[in-house]
């Protein structure tokens, strides 16, 4: 295998979700309560695959972003995609970001839920 081989698997992907929230701040307290609900499914679910880690969650401007990290975007899509789901805020989307934050020519791919 050549340096440039191990680059490549080792390279970090993503799995990006959004979801809209009732108001422009933060959400209320129940939409709150149902992430928290959801992130422990979700790390659950990707621990047990062993596809990645699920790195948490940011609130605000109204809406709730989930981030996920693994060697392979659609390997761990896959097995976050029924709780991502199951979340009942819409408008949402997902982006599968093929290749690390840093990198220029990381391609990515939305799927709206």
């Amino acid at each position: 295998m050549t340096d440039m081989d191990e680059a490549d698997t080792d390279a970090e992907q993503a799995v990006i979700a959004r979801y809209r929230l009732a108001d422009d701040g933060f959400g209320g307290q129940d939409q709150r309560a149902t992430v928290r609900q959801a992130e422990s499914l979700l790390t659950e679910a990707i621990e047990q695959a062993d596809v990645g880690e699920f790195d948490g969650h940011e609130f605000g401007g109204g809406e709730v972003v989930l981030y996920a990290y693994g060697p392979e975007a659609d390997a761990l899509f896959a097995v976050m995609e029924p709780v991502l789901h199951g979340l009942p805020f819409r408008p949402a989307h997902v982006v599968l970001r093929y290749g690390s934050v840093d990198d220029p020519s990381a391609s990515e791919h939305r799927i709206d839920l």
